[in-house]
């Protein structure tokens, strides 16, 4: 089995320099209508990016993500989160120690995306 998880997007050069520029993410494919992104230190470990009204994504799906959010878990939350904020990205939540071990900050990718962006922590 393989999951890979797909976003749409307006902007497919814009979602490509979010996900690169912060997350370090390679690209492992493009075209002008999908761009697959994979892990820097694993290819497949992948994410897709998708023209938002291109034909093979049905019309009623086309719309902005809610009710969803994707998780990327980063060795170092504090230096992804210094870079999120050297970029000018729209902070949601910054970077606080949740209670399940995980040290956490929110933002937003070009698309609405709600991104949960975290690494693990030990209470001392």
């Amino acid at each position: 089995m393989r999951i890979l998880a797909n976003i749409c997007s307006d902007n497919l050069q814009s979602s490509k320099n979010f996900y690169v520029d912060l997350l370090e993410l390679k690209v492992k494919y493009e075209s002008d209508w999908y761009i697959q992104l994979c892990a820097p230190d694993n290819s497949e470990i992948e994410y897709g990016i998708i023209k938002r009204d291109h034909e093979l994504i049905p019309n009623h799906y086309q719309q902005k993500p809610a009710g969803m959010y994707v998780t990327f878990v980063v060795s170092d939350v504090d230096v992804t989160y210094r870079k999120a904020i050297e970029m000018g990205l729209r902070i949601i939540q910054e970077p606080q120690n949740e209670f399940y071990g995980q040290r956490r900050f929110l933002t937003q990718d070009p698309n609405g995306c709600l991104i949960d962006i975290c690494s693990p922590w030990e209470a001392e």
